[in-house]
């Protein structure tokens, strides 16, 4: 299989660590160690008004100029099956994660493997904000302002080997923490993956923060993928281990279910989920849904990844 990587010009050493990141970081350790400390975000602080935490940060080209999904809806209508099923589950029972002291290892098919604090991984490259699209599999979607930067500059880091294809991704496997992982709903811990060439496109992002602020734990604190033209479930949370390897990753919903999930999970409107058709969608606010798009409107983007595949085999 051809593996097509996207270059992206390093960052001059002059813009690694601007002023504006630091005050970001400062803020994301103090808000960070309160949660240690056992200071919730709880629902009522998604009421907030929208403080900035990391201030300074520049826009994307890539992102949507589509309305965004109210920030209320966005921190307390979510899937994080590690803190219960239902949508509001995660809101109120995400508290009780502690996200610091937190660190990722970095390994398998690497020349330069090595664990990352989450200190460090704010100044591999300068934060931004995008606008993604994020679409669920059961048929709802919001537009969300995320804060992060793009993969590839962590990859880039540890060096992946010629034998490197896939990335594979872990959630912190704590059921202290997590009182949904508990449950039998799912294998545990929470496991995702790409292959190489979609970790390294530049719309695939690690996202640290949403709408200005540091990540609520309900929204997969400290720090979770978000890949655009892929279903919702696709975006693994609180990762603690991302490992290159040379055979396909078994996601956790492949597990469970492998005729209604699979490794791709591309949106695309001409393959159905077996209990429902994927052609619509519900814009969280909205009230008449609206057709889908082919991967999630970034077709322009990403369609020439799977040029000659046929998507409704690899779906």
């Amino acid at each position: 299989m051809l593996i097509q990587i996207f270059q992206t010009s390093h960052p001059k050493s002059s813009e690694i660590t601007p002023e504006s990141l630091y005050a970001g970081r400062r803020r994301f350790l103090k808000l960070t160690g309160a949660a240690t400390l056992g200071v919730a975000l709880r629902p009522a602080w998604a009421e907030s008004s929208q403080p900035v935490d990391f201030p300074g940060l520049k826009s994307s080209p890539f992102s949507t100029q589509e309305e965004k999904t109210p920030f209320a809806d966005v921190t307390s209508y979510n899937n994080f099956y590690e803190f219960g099923a239902g949508k509001s589950d995660p809101s109120e029972n995400a508290h009780t994660l502690k996200v610091r002291p937190w660190s990722v290892a970095v390994e398998g098919e690497a020349s330069r493997p090595k664990r990352f604090d989450i200190e460090d991984l704010l100044t591999l490259a300068p934060l931004e904000e995008r606008i993604y699209r994020l679409r669920c599999v059961e048929g709802w979607s919001m537009v969300i302002p995320w804060v992060g930067f793009p993969l590839a500059e962590l990859l880039r880091r540890v060096e992946p080997t010629g034998n490197a294809r896939f990335v594979e991704f872990t959630t912190l496997h704590d059921p202290q923490q997590m009182p949904g992982q508990r449950s039998s709903v799912l294998d545990w811990p929470y496991v995702e993956g790409l292959r190489l060439d979609e970790a390294m496109h530049p719309l695939t992002l690690l996202a640290v923060g949403l709408y200005g602020k540091v990540l609520p734990n309900q929204n997969g604190a400290p720090l979770r993928l978000v890949v655009p033209w892929k279903y919702g479930f696709k975006s693994v949370k609180s990762i603690v281990r991302i490992r290159l390897t040379e055979r396909q990753p078994v996601t956790s919903w492949m597990n469970a279910g492998p005729r209604e999930y699979g490794f791709y999970s591309n949106v695309n409107p001409e393959v159905d989920h077996p209990r429902w058709s994927q052609a619509r969608e519900r814009r969280i606010g909205d009230f008449f849904k609206r057709p889908t798009l082919m991967f999630n409107g970034y077709a322009e983007q990403v369609a020439r990844l799977y040029t000659g595949m046929d998507l409704k085999v690899n779906f």
